[in-house]
């Protein structure tokens, strides 16, 4: 028996995403082809890449003041940054390091504190906040308790409220159905997060595989960002193909950073960034918007 068979864990929808990802092949167009633009606009502001910092905390076991050095990293390579749970001080000394941030907050029991929260990120200075509502409950049908924090699912109705409660845009993270990403234009959301948060459910669908699903209802209204197993700049191509405007890479940045601080980020992305312009050259893709979903083929088993 070959070892990957060995090792086969079929619910685990990491490995599911992993094999998604890789069944997807791409074509070659030369003709009339131009070297590529990376260049990415989100909520007024242009930037170098579509490869943004994952929603990440308490990185200080990878590095020291790891968070500060993640955004350091990201400013350094004019990237997105953005920032998961952490308390007020840090998200002070993320956005004190100048790199636009985007502050994702726990779907806490107690809405008044989410308030709170939402008006320090606001002060700080973020480009936008949002929420990760697939924290809302743990695997045992019970409401999730994230580090003695309980948490609770949240209604369009309180939704609403957190977004009415800032100026900022707002983005709903962990939306894998086409009926949350109706839900999110509802509530008026300015921006939504395809991901199933590193297989927090057994055998959830592969973000690409729903993204164009997802695509279709968005429709071009708000951003689309994916997250989950974003690996290379050829995984970035496939996301930006089947519908996405940006994406979040995650653990492909832990070991830069615990090896080479913010400095390991930075050549992370710019590396990452070029092997997404490598595969736009050779698909006739002359900037982000250019990319043609119709280059996209999907390996029969």
């Amino acid at each position: 028996m070959r070892e990957r068979e060995m090792h086969s864990k079929p619910w685990d929808s990491n490995q599911i995403t992993r094999e998604y990802f890789d069944s997807l092949l791409v074509e070659m167009r030369h003709i009339d082809a131009v070297l590529p633009s990376t260049k990415f606009e989100l909520y007024g502001k242009t930037f170098d890449t579509p490869i943004m910092m994952a929603a990440l905390s308490h990185l200080n076991n990878v590095y020291e003041n790891g968070m500060v050095e993640m955004a350091k990293g990201a400013l350094a390579a004019n990237a997105v940054n953005w920032a998961g749970m952490g308390d007020k001080a840090e998200i002070s000394a993320i956005t004190a390091t100048g790199a636009p941030t985007i502050n994702i907050i726990k779907p806490y029991a107690d809405n008044d504190y989410i308030l709170k929260r939402i008006e320090h990120a606001e002060r700080c200075g973020v480009m936008a906040v949002g929420m990760d509502l697939d924290h809302s409950f743990g695997g045992n049908g019970k409401y999730d308790v994230v580090l003695g924090e309980e948490m609770r699912p949240k209604s369009r109705v309180e939704l609403k409220e957190f977004i009415s409660s800032t100026k900022l845009p707002f983005i709903i993270k962990g939306v894998l159905s086409e009926q949350d990403a109706y839900k999110a234009l509802e509530v008026g959301a300015r921006g939504i997060v395809v991901s199933h948060h590193h297989g927090i459910m057994d055998y959830a669908v592969p973000p690409l595989l729903i993204l164009p699903k997802i695509a279709k209802v968005i429709n071009n209204q708000i951003p689309i960002f994916v997250d989950c197993g974003i690996m290379s700049g050829m995984d970035v191509f496939k996301a930006l193909a089947l519908g996405a405007d940006a994406v979040s890479a995650g653990r492909v940045i832990m070991e830069p950073l615990k090896k080479n601080g913010s400095e390991g980020v930075k050549n992370q992305i710019i590396k990452m960034t070029e092997e997404l312009a490598g595969v736009m050259a050779r698909t006739c893709s002359k900037d982000l918007s250019s990319i043609d979903p119709s280059v996209i083929w999907h390996r029969k088993a």
